[in-house]
């Protein structure tokens, strides 16, 4: 067996090393984003997470770099396109340019069909389909223009069936889905591939309506070939491959991270 020259641990570093990125990670103070933006600081990338609460993203800042991670954070409404272009432009500023974006932020309004109101549908859309369309048609060209970029995008199993009352919820992330396909042909060209992770059911407080029904829970860890729901953790090393020099021929594809759930 052959290893290379620099050794193991040289040679993985190739593969997955972020030294020298820098990320922007939305909906990083918390759950799956939180999870994300730690994994990438601690492959070496510089990370920016842009969220709402001030609170919360300052005791993530503050846990990274106890870490001795480099982190910043951007206080943001991504509700409103003017929201979204003056967080893109802040974040851009503690650490330059980003080569990797993370759309992890997001909001889950699901009341029945009948009674879906536009408010719902707009801010629905405005948060998790709207903002990461804008993010990236900011950072992109220069990812390209750099030839190196990556566009994450966190979707949903509602993406690709309805089921618990999808309505605008789901519609947003199969356009997020959607969008990661156009956004792949158009720039993986030149370096700049893009992907969705798409979770189960995770123990995040976005699920928190969900989980205070115990045999609901139960239900759902047992669609699962493993036995259990997921945790933010379970999408630190999916998001490092996305992220990292090992994925640059993965680009328009959704990796299920779910432990089965989709296929079973």
């Amino acid at each position: 067996m052959t290893t290379s020259s620099s050794g193991p641990s040289g040679y993985l570093s190739d593969l997955f090393s972020l030294e020298g990125r820098v990320a922007v990670v939305t909906g990083g103070s918390s759950g799956i984003g939180r999870a994300i933006a730690e994994a990438l600081a601690r492959a070496g990338a510089s990370v920016v997470i842009v969220a709402r609460r001030e609170t919360e993203l300052d005791a993530v800042v503050a846990d990274l770099e106890r870490l001795g991670c480099r982190a910043a954070r951007v206080s943001a409404d991504l509700a409103s396109r003017a929201g979204v272009r003056a967080a893109a432009e802040r974040a851009a500023e503690p650490f330059g340019e980003p080569d990797i974006l993370v759309n992890c932020a997001g909001i889950n309004l699901r009341p029945p069909m009948g009674d879906l109101g536009e408010d719902v549908w707009d801010r629905t859309m405005a948060v998790n389909l709207d903002a990461p369309f804008l993010l990236s048609q900011r950072y992109a060209p220069g990812m390209a223009e750099r030839g190196y970029g990556r566009l994450i995008h966190v979707s949903s199993q509602q993406a690709f069936r309805a089921f618990v009352t999808s309505g605008a919820y789901g519609v947003s992330k199969a356009g997020l889905e959607g969008l990661a396909r156009s956004q792949a042909e158009a720039w993986s060209p030149r370096g700049v591939t893009a992907n969705t992770l798409v979770p189960g059911f995770v123990l995040t407080p976005l699920n928190a309506r969900l989980q205070d029904d115990p045999e609901r829970v139960e239900a759902l860890a047992a669609r699962t070939m493993v036995g259990r729901n997921g945790v933010p953790a379970d999408f630190a090393g999916a998001a490092v491959f996305l992220a990292s020099p090992a994925s640059a021929y993965v680009t328009g594809q959704s990796l299920f991270v779910d432990g089965g759930f989709s296929v079973h």
